[in-house]
């Protein structure tokens, strides 16, 4: 009995330590931004704005150019980033006279840390994000959007596919679902799917407490109640363009568009040169809000 006992104690711990190895090898790193839009010439404020489980997102808020209530875009990065990452998108979308707020996901910047990062928790902070940007007096919150990279690109999916007053979403590499880019990663660290990687797999489902195909993107967009723009870089080898294809498809309307850019996952070279494709679909999709 004794050594009954003491095997199934040295197994539990295996099993305890396995599941500190999956937290540790699968945790965001925190970077936290080094610029500032100032380094872009726009003025900002900093925010810290209240978000789940009792945690602050920081936050730039970006002011619209002009006077009057502006339609205004909550932006997030993808996983492992923070604000800086997509400063990129705040020239462009400021001349085209959107209010910006670029946020820092829990664990994330300058954010506050939490228990752990995951997809849905990426889509709670969008819905704390765009909570306080209706409550700004400079911004119609009858014309507020959301724009997301990669894990922020599918948190936007997620979070937009439980609402019903955003005026459009943009993602930018977002993938199909979240099996298929753990299977991958899992592939490129060489873990052997049976019994290792399933196992991690079905580990992480119960952490973040939803299935994956709740979550996934392929199955999120179907339920989208505005228009969507889907860039995607040709190049990209973390998430191949054939997943942002096939999102495409499953939200297919009059109003939604696929851009395919020159570019990897995280660069994108020849988006600036297109940046009028991005524009002018939030254009269309925010006159057609003012028209409902």
């Amino acid at each position: 009995m004794l050594n009954l006992m003491l095997i199934l104690a040295g197994c539990g711990l295996v099993i305890m330590a396995f599941h500190v190895l999956i937290r540790w090898s699968l945790r965001a790193p925190r970077i936290v931004e080094q610029s500032t839009p100032e380094a872009v010439g726009l003025e900002y404020s900093e925010k810290l704005i209240p978000g789940a489980n009792g945690k602050r997102l920081f936050a730039w808020f970006i002011p619209a150019p002009g006077a009057g209530k502006a339609p205004a875009l909550a932006v997030l990065h993808g996983w492992g980033g923070n604000a800086e990452t997509m400063l990129p998108l705040a020239g462009p979308l400021h001349r085209a006279g959107y209010a910006l707020l670029f946020i820092d996901a829990r664990s994330h910047g300058r954010s506050d840390i939490d228990t752990f990062s995951s997809m849905p928790r990426f889509a709670e902070d969008l819905d704390h994000a765009l909570h306080w940007l209706k409550r700004q007096p400079d911004v119609d919150p009858e014309r507020i959007g959301i724009a997301g990279h990669s894990v922020g690109a599918a948190a936007a999916l997620l979070a937009a596919s439980r609402r019903d007053d955003l005026a459009a979403v943009v993602c930018i590499a977002a993938f199909a679902h979240p099996r298929t880019v753990m299977r991958r990663l899992l592939a490129s660290w060489r873990v052997p799917y049976v019994p290792f990687g399933w196992y991690i797999l079905q580990y992480v489902q119960h952490v973040i407490g939803r299935r994956f195909d709740d979550i996934a993107p392929l199955n999120t967009i179907g339920r989208l109640r505005c228009p969507v723009l889907l860039v995607h870089g040709s190049e990209d080898a973390t998430v191949p363009v054939a997943e942002a294809q096939a999102l495409y498809a499953r939200h297919r309307g009059a109003a939604d568009r696929l851009l395919v850019v020159k570019g990897s996952h995280d660069s994108y070279d020849d988006l600036e040169r297109q940046i009028g494709g991005l524009t002018g679909f939030l254009a269309e999709a925010m006159n057609r809000q003012m028209a409902h």
